[in-house]
């Protein structure tokens, strides 16, 4: 086997430099993540998503940065609020990393800052508030935060995008009384529950009776009108029949015999009311010349006449 000669290992020990040298120069950035690099000791640029060349040597990766959405639970904390009640709150921020630089070399860890500020404003913030009002106001409180930590975030190069409360404990003291509260509420809505039940329900009964006084008078008065409509149209139809009769009577008078008819009909009523007359009364009282019939039916007939020519 014969030895490799000198211009050979130059050769292979070319290659190793190229491929070695390749590899340090060529970086492949991923998705929603952007890389600082340095050269000499300073900031040189931003390498964005996709194949990238630096100077081996002398260019290096110095931060790694994910352009994601980042939650970071903040630790819980105990908050003295307005009426000086301890309560302990727990919360989750949510951020993203906007520039690569800033959050290289504005802070020298922008978590523990943004954990940091989001703690102490949170603070602030239930500290000026009663403890009814920090389970009322929730969404005030996380806009709050949001709106410190974000001013401030700026020059690190993080966008606060939303703070979330997740607990808010009080004491066990406190939640004992808070708990005798609701139940006390509650009983009172049912004792006035039931009190506007009672009352709705003697106002309906009171307002069915009266309804139905008021309909049983206008039936009545509805039957009294009717009644008096029904007597009047009776009367007048009695009245109307009876002048019919008087006119047709008057008619057949004037008529071949009308009298002759009416002579007969005086003397047959005149002979059945002595007749009734003697049934009803021990006493009869008579005229004095019963005998003469034709008379009395002339001084009937006379009573006729003398009413016909008025």
């Amino acid at each position: 086997m014969e030895p490799i000669s000198g211009f050979a290992v130059l050769l292979i020990v070319l290659m190793v430099l190229a491929i070695l040298f390749a590899r340090l120069s060529i970086k492949v950035v991923p998705q929603q993540t952007a890389w600082v690099v340095e050269r000499l000791g300073k900031f040189h640029t931003v390498l964005t998503p996709g194949l990238n060349f630096i100077i081996p040597f002398i260019d290096h990766v110095a931060y790694r940065h994910s352009l994601k959405e980042i939650p970071l639970d903040t630790p819980s904390q105990v908050c003295i609020t307005r009426d000086n009640t301890q309560l302990t709150v727990d919360g989750v921020l949510f951020f993203q990393v906007t520039d690569p630089q800033r959050a290289s070399y504005g802070t020298s860890n922008y978590l523990i800052a943004i954990t940091q500020l989001a703690q102490t404003t949170l603070r602030s913030v239930v500290g000026r508030m009663e403890l009814d009002k920090t389970f009322e106001e929730r969404d005030l409180i996380n806009k709050s935060v949001v709106s410190a930590i974000d001013e401030a975030a700026l020059n690190w190069g993080v966008k606060v995008l939303r703070y979330e409360i997740k607990d808010l404990t009080p004491p066990a003291v406190i939640l004992q009384a808070m708990q005798q509260q609701i139940t006390a509420e509650r009983e009172k809505r049912a004792v006035v529950a039931t009190s506007e039940g009672r009352k709705l329900e003697q106002i309906n009964l009171a307002t069915g009776a009266r309804e139905a006084a008021i309909a049983e008078s206008e039936g009545e008065k509805q039957a009294e009108i009717n009644k008096a409509e029904g007597q009047a149209a009776a009367t007048l139809a009695l009245a109307t029949a009876t002048a019919e009769a008087i006119r047709r009577v008057a008619q057949a008078t004037n008529e071949e015999g009308g009298m002759n008819a009416v002579n007969l009909q005086v003397a047959e009523q005149y002979v059945k009311a002595f007749a009734n007359l003697a049934k009803t009364n021990n006493t009869l009282i008579v005229p004095g010349n019963m005998g003469d019939m034709s008379s009395m039916i002339a001084s009937a007939m006379k009573i006729v006449d003398a009413n016909k020519g008025k």
